[in-house]
């Protein structure tokens, strides 16, 4: 089918002001593929060129994003690395840096790359039973991202690398009480509620909104900033790609059985 033709991954709507960005692709739980992360780069700048006063990210289907999509990682040759550095760092940094309030609403599933593009706005709401993380523990990965910044500001460092070495789940809930995310709410109420948020702050001094953002950002990135922090988790990744636990770990993920690392 010619690209042209595939549908589209990821669907911008806008209403009163509050644009909403969906991401489309709910038979893979929403897994960022290449399409995607082309189409939310484009989207983003189409919010930004069309004045939209707040926007909403969330998930069609049960998940909000599974993450990198990895049916066609190749783990013997990709090079780890490139791949943030070239291909999701920019969306991330791009997300964040949006001139423009952002909201995420998710439910189901929020992991990897998915977490970072939720962490990356500036409210988070979560349904209460969803499952917030990064469990590259499972495939001999780094967390990335971003992810190191926002679980140390967010979390402390003892609770961060909790989650790193366990590459334990947290739900809706669970990730409120640590102050993960700013609220958890019922799922059937999630986009409501998100949705309510994102016209009422399209609706105020928006203006005057994105000073206090610029100003939030820049004391949140002093030490050290996303992008520094995002450069760094690329190195280490690309060094984690190179080992044979990460090319075990993505093979066994494909390959549905349990990867046998050995610490290399």
């Amino acid at each position: 089918m010619p690209e042209s033709d595939q549908p589209r991954t990821v669907i911008l709507t806008t209403a009163a002001d509050a644009a909403e960005l969906v991401l489309n692709r709910p038979d893979k739980m929403n897994a960022m593929n290449g399409a995607m992360v082309r189409e939310l780069m484009q989207s983003l700048d189409a919010v930004e060129a069309g004045g939209a006063r707040a926007l909403l990210v969330r998930g069609e289907g049960r998940a909000f994003c599974s993450g990198r999509d990895l049916a066609d990682a190749d783990p013997l040759h990709e090079d780890g690395e490139a791949i943030l550095r070239d291909v999701f760092n920019p969306l991330m940094e791009r997300m964040a840096g949006l001139p423009v309030p952002t909201i995420a609403a998710v439910q189901g599933a929020c992991l990897g790359t998915g977490l970072g593009l939720a962490l990356a706005c500036d409210i988070v709401y979560a349904a209460d039973d969803a499952r917030i993380g990064s469990p590259f523990a499972r495939i001999g990965a780094v967390l990335d991202s971003g992810a190191h910044a926002a679980f140390v500001a967010r979390l402390g460092a003892h609770r961060a690398l909790e989650l790193i070495y366990t590459g334990r789940l947290l739900s809706g809930r669970e990730a409120a009480d640590w102050g993960l995310v700013n609220r958890s709410v019922a799922g059937a109420d999630l986009v409501r509620r998100c949705r309510e948020l994102a016209a009422g702050i399209a609706r105020g001094p928006t203006a005057a909104f994105l000073e206090s953002k610029r100003m939030v950002r820049r004391i949140s990135d002093e030490a050290p900033s996303l992008a520094d922090v995002l450069a760094a988790e690329a190195a280490a990744q690309g060094r984690a790609s190179r080992t044979h636990d990460y090319q075990d770990g993505i093979s066994a993920f494909q390959e549905k059985r349990k990867p046998a690392f050995t610490g290399s």
